[in-house]
């Protein structure tokens, strides 16, 4: 398991874990990210990451992408 800022862009990933606060889990819920997506890295520019999940781009940043593991 690696957190999602280490991903390679382009490349498809599964979500195995969501660490954080319950706040944070709960976010990351609300836009998506839960265990079993896929999730792909579509650019990363500075402190922020473009992903595709469920047929939709979000933005995060990178501290909120070390906290979803694949």
């Amino acid at each position: 398991m690696m957190p999602l800022s280490l991903a390679d862009i382009g490349t498809d990933n599964i979500i195995k874990k969501i660490g954080g606060n319950d706040q944070v889990k709960k976010r990351l819920a609300d836009l998506g990210f839960t265990v079993g997506v896929h999730v792909t890295i579509v650019s990363a520019i500075g402190e922020n990451v473009i992903v595709n999940i469920r047929d939709s781009r979000v933005g995060i940043d990178k501290s909120i992408a070390r906290k979803i593991f694949i």
